[in-house]
């Protein structure tokens, strides 16, 4: 039986230098291009896989190929990722972004109250205290009656002031809710388009592996967003889910909607702002900044980080104030010898850190005097007891400095242990990115190796096809010249 086959003798030779040089020639390429997104955000390298090409299996039916192979392919170009990392790398990037965003809510809640501080609600309070022990000293001087309404009025202004604040923070998260909403519709469309393109791609034996790059990208934004997370169908496209529900399938991307209170004193239980499925209209579980921006609108509660939370402690502190000063205060007779009047009153509606305002506008009606008056015409006794009574507050183990303290220090260590979480989540970020990087990233050691490799390969195959030609020379020249 003899040997025959299309890839046997010196023309099956070129042939197969051929796909030599064909394939170290697509390795450089590779290579190339890793070397160029050497810096590229969200690159992963690549890598040419090499496979031999067979011979033919089926003998024929009076011979058989000796099954030398026909070379070598390179037309497969794989993108090097890791899906478990990629997966962790989602969940803990959402977990960061949602820990920063709750980190730094509370640092603005700390700027809002503006403590410690010369304009803190505490240093002001302390004032007031002290304005009181003048008068007590100094009963009948307008002066000091003057300088205590003054600071009176500068502690209405400071909760105020802080109050607003709260406010103002609660109407710019939720607009900046808004925004991240509008920025994941957007990228959640962007992902879609991209699951078409690189449907397209794949059906059309293109490579699409930047394009993936590109759609990696998007997907770990939309987790520190949103805390999307992704999962990989066999046709190459990602189905992107929020809590759940489904965001992304193939080429097809579903809206997140904000709905909820629009102002800070609607909020309750049932009308919280909270993001939406659209269509479907079901409240999803978020993760990611949006995870903390949502419990910063939250309701009022006991414990928390609801900016309504810390609001709702400045309006108790400003009504337990009121009604401890007004009970000692009405008890009194003031400068003319008249019932005392309440010294801190509503400006409209309940009285709370925001409608707190002065009941007495008049020196003379700040009621310092403890016994009633006496003689003809009525003249109030020329003693500070309420005055002192009303300095004494500041002292008490359960007053108004004490209640207003808790609230500060309660603060102070939710703030403090929200930093700490982010610096410790931030090490695990690094982490996870250190993996990945060590499994995606372009190694320029690694590419310059390779890129040797392939280079000698490439002139191993040329070498390969001089010699073949030099053997077709001698055949074709040089044959057959004997006897001529």
């Amino acid at each position: 039986m003899s040997y025959v086959g299309s890839n046997g003798g010196s023309f099956g030779g070129l042939s197969r230098a051929l796909t030599a040089l064909h394939a170290q020639q697509r390795g450089l390429d590779v290579t190339g291009q890793n070397i160029a997104n050497v810096n590229t955000v969200g690159y992963s390298r690549q890598r040419a896989e090499l496979q031999s090409i067979g011979g033919s299996v089926v003998p024929a039916i009076f011979a058989k190929s000796p099954i030398v192979g026909q070379g070598v392919s390179a037309d497969q170009v794989t993108r090097i990722r890791d899906a478990f990392l990629e997966s962790r790398a989602q969940n803990e990037g959402a977990t960061a972004a949602r820990l920063t965003e709750q980190s730094a809510s509370l640092t603005e809640i700390e700027s809002a109250f503006r403590e410690p501080g010369s304009t803190g609600v505490q240093a002001l309070l302390s004032k007031v205290w002290q304005a009181f022990g003048n008068v007590s000293n100094h009963p009948e001087n307008i002066g000091a009656r003057t300088a205590l309404l003054e600071s009176a009025k500068t502690l209405v202004g400071g909760l105020q002031t802080t109050r607003s604040s709260l406010d103002r923070q609660w109407g710019e998260t939720r607009a900046n809710l808004q925004t991240l909403v509008a920025d994941a519709n957007t990228m959640a469309g962007q992902v879609a388009d991209l699951n078409k393109a690189i449907l397209a791609a794949t059906n059309a034996g293109m490579e699409s592996n930047e394009l993936a790059d590109k759609r990696d990208v998007l997907v770990q934004e939309l987790a520190a967003s949103v805390g999307a997370t992704s999962s990989r169908a066999d046709d190459g496209s990602l189905t992107i889910s929020v809590g759940g529900s489904v965001l992304v399938s193939k080429s097809s991307a579903f809206r997140l909607a904000v709905d909820g209170a629009t102002s800070p004193d609607t909020v309750t239980a049932a009308t919280a702002p909270r993001v939406l499925i659209v269509p479907g209209g079901s409240a999803v579980p978020l993760g990611g900044r949006a995870a903390a921006q949502v419990d910063a609108l939250g309701p009022a509660a006991a414990q928390g980080t609801s900016i309504l939370t810390f609001r709702g402690q400045l309006d108790t502190f400003a009504q337990d104030l009121a009604t401890t000063v007004n009970t000692v205060h009405s008890a009194g007779y003031d400068l003319d010898g008249t019932s005392g009047n309440v010294l801190f009153a509503s400006s409209g509606g309940p009285l709370t850190a925001g409608s707190i305002s002065l009941g007495i506008t008049d020196p003379r009606g700040v009621a310092a005097a403890k016994y009633a008056p006496a003689g003809v015409p009525l003249k109030a006794s020329n003693d500070g007891h309420i005055a002192d009574a009303l300095t004494k507050l500041g002292q008490l183990p359960s007053g108004p400095d004490a209640t207003y303290r808790s609230l500060i220090v309660s603060l102070g260590v939710q703030s403090s242990v929200a930093a700490s979480n982010v610096t410790i989540q931030n090490v695990i970020v690094g982490q996870v990115d250190s993996a990945r990087e060590s499994v995606a990233g372009v190694n320029l050691d690694e590419e310059m190796t390779n890129m040797l490799q392939y280079q000698h390969a490439y002139s191993a195959a040329g070498r390969l096809v001089t010699a073949i030609d030099e053997m077709l020379d001698t055949v074709i020249n040089r044959m057959g010249l004997v006897g001529r």
